[in-house]
């Protein structure tokens, strides 16, 4: 396993990290969810990620369940806040009120006395960024968190947060969690030059476009049963962002140029998002240990500069980002 450091911060982290959301807590039952979690910290993985808002919090419960076994100096986990959390006023968002008290959520249902990295999943515009910053301060200066850091914010509001926090004395931002795949190259335009200059990390969702780059689905036709494309459960992102003709014709291409290589398309879509020198982590999503051992595989398959022109062509990087 490789382990690549956090951006400019001391934290090294495996170049491969084992997700919870659609999976562990709420897809995969316990049995599958600890055996997964034991192989991937028996190859080397110590990069756990999670959130409150996955199934619920059962997510966390679960992972929390499997974890509690293993040397926690051996772990680097992270979980998160902003999602909605129940029906009252304050029970979303990045208030201090809400990071607080889901911050001890997450800890009680993780059994655990600290996170590694908590993490705001959305922007909240409705929450002066002040009030945030400060929030996270306090938590790092009371033991329950190490790193703070975002997912999916725009660029330039992490340069905004870590401006504040130097205003304030407070701990900048260490990591940023995008999605990226081949099929989603946007964060290559403005956000990893950002976190490179700003001295972030990066750890990446959803690598395999939600399956669509593994090659299980085929032009023409309706996805099989069985695949989260059929299950109305976890079909939402990928029948939003990914589903139509064009994109599955490019997955078939890529499986050929796999079988070139002697290996999977979900192994070459997964060596593609290591090789970007800003990426220090992939996050697996996988729903058996087969799976995950045939994904940590892509951990020592380096792509040759023809692979990746042909990667490049079929998957061009698009021109703009897109506005919110």
């Amino acid at each position: 396993m490789q382990y690549r450091q956090m951006g400019k911060w001391g934290a090294r982290v495996s170049c491969f990290g084992l997700g919870s959301y659609l999976t562990i807590g709420y897809t995969v039952d316990d049995e599958t969810s600890r055996n997964m979690i034991r192989k991937a910290y028996d190859a080397g993985i110590n990069y756990f990620d999670t959130a409150n808002a996955y199934a619920r919090g059962q997510g966390e419960i679960a992972l929390g369940r499997c974890l509690a076994d293993l040397p926690r100096s051996d772990l680097f986990v992270l979980t998160k806040v902003w999602a909605p959390m129940g029906a009252g006023p304050n029970d979303s968002g990045l208030s201090a009120k809400h990071i607080r008290e889901q911050c001890e959520a997450s800890l009680r249902r993780l059994r655990m006395d600290y996170v590694d990295v908590y993490m705001c999943h959305r922007p909240d515009p409705a929450t002066p960024l002040e009030e945030t910053v400060r929030a996270m301060e306090d938590l790092i200066r009371a033991g329950k968190v190490l790193y703070w850091g975002v997912s999916e914010w725009p660029a330039p509001l992490l340069v905004q947060a870590n401006a504040l926090a130097r205003e304030l004395g407070a701990r900048p931002l260490a990591v940023s969690q995008p999605r990226y795949n081949l099929l989603y190259r946007y964060p290559e335009q403005l956000l990893f030059p950002t976190t490179a200059e700003q001295g972030l990390g990066n750890v990446v969702f959803s690598p395999l476009a939600h399956g669509m780059l593994t090659g299980k689905y085929r032009p023409g036709e309706e996805p099989p049963p069985g695949s989260r494309a059929a299950d109305d459960r976890q079909n939402a992102v990928i029948r939003k962002m990914y589903w139509n003709e064009a994109n599955k014709a490019k997955a078939e291409q890529l499986g050929r140029i796999a079988a070139e290589l002697g290996v999977t398309a979900a192994e070459v879509a997964l060596a593609w998002c290591l090789a970007n020198p800003h990426v220090t982590s992939v996050i697996l999503g996988t729903t058996s240990v087969t799976q995950l051992e045939q994904n940590l595989q892509a951990a020592e398959l380096t792509l040759s500069a023809d692979v990746l022109a042909r990667l490049d062509a079929l998957f061009p990087a698009p021109e703009s980002v897109p506005q919110a």
